[in-house]
């Protein structure tokens, strides 16, 4: 039996027919989605609206509120008693209270290696309180139409549900800026204090951007007791650009064997695909306000 290509299928019937479930790859995690990084439709799905907790995957939505409020990417933000507390609790830290780091290398350590200290630190930066910044992640979430998606929390360690199909949207969305893009792609950086005392090596947690076995275009991963083991990444896998997302993995190497096994579905062709959702006409933009020397 012959099929029509994914994208054909998309363009020319906005989804295509069942055909073998033997066929779709067999995904361990207890949720999962692989979208179109195009249109935004669904390439494969596993419970992909089940609400779920999310952990440090939340760290997304950090950096679109920032970015939405136009954070000035070569200031300075010193690391406070506030950013200690709304790390208590987290894995370890490098950023040390007192010291005062530039925003840009802020996002990086957020996002590459999940630093907890960083995320209300860079709220501070664009004027917004812990409960500010929640509000407005909230606010990002809604206007981007994820229904399912709600913050308590700015770092992922207390609260914070969504879904697999909303955590792989709102990456479309952070890829589509350049800036969070060329942070999402980094394997390694060095960020330094502006005193010049801390000089600190950070680099990704996402192993499939380490193993260069596919063109990863930049994800992040999250962990927490209560989400299990979850990474939500972008790929261009034989000339398809996608979004995927897997989360509540019971161990850490589940979510990047999972990343593999649709790699390699992918790559063959996404035998027993069915292409669900109606083709969207352009891909979602961040609005970033201008402040200072932001990037836009």
């Amino acid at each position: 039996m012959r099929f029509l290509p994914l994208a054909t299928a998309v363009a020319v019937f906005g989804w295509s027919q069942p055909v073998f479930a033997s066929e779709l790859p067999e995904i361990r995690s207890p949720a999962a989605v692989v979208l179109d990084t195009s249109t935004g439709a669904e390439l494969f799905g596993k419970n992909p609206d089940e609400v779920r907790p999310i952990a440090s995957t939340t760290k997304i939505f950090v950096a679109l509120a920032v970015r939405r409020r136009g954070i000035d990417l070569e200031g300075w933000t010193e690391i406070t008693r506030v950013d200690v507390k709304a790390a208590r609790g987290g894995a370890k830290t490098r950023l040390d209270l007192g010291q005062t780091f530039r925003n840009l290398d802020l996002l990086r350590a957020m996002l590459m290696a999940s630093d907890n200290r960083a995320p209300t630190a860079l709220g501070r930066a664009v004027g917004l309180d812990p409960e500010g910044l929640t509000r407005l992640m909230n606010d990002v979430a809604r206007d981007l139409g994820l229904k399912k998606t709600r913050f308590t929390d700015t770092s992922g360690l207390r609260g914070n549900v969504s879904t697999a199909r909303e955590m792989a949207l709102a990456l479309r969305v952070a890829l589509a800026d350049r800036v969070l893009r060329e942070i999402l792609m980094t394997d390694h950086v060095v960020i330094r204090s502006k005193s010049g005392y801390a000089r600190l090596p950070y680099g990704t947690t996402n192993e499939a951007l380490l193993a260069r076995r596919y063109r990863v275009t930049g994800g992040k991963t999250g962990f927490s007791n209560a989400a299990g083991y979850c990474l939500v990444t972008g790929a261009d896998i034989a000339g398809r650009d996608v979004v995927m997302t897997f989360l509540g993995g019971d161990g850490s190497q589940t979510r990047f064997a999972d990343f593999n096994r649709v790699a390699a579905w992918l790559d063959a062709g996404a035998p027993g695909a069915r292409v669900r959702g109606r083709v969207a006409r352009e891909r979602p933009q961040l609005r970033i306000r201008a402040r200072g020397t932001a990037a836009r």
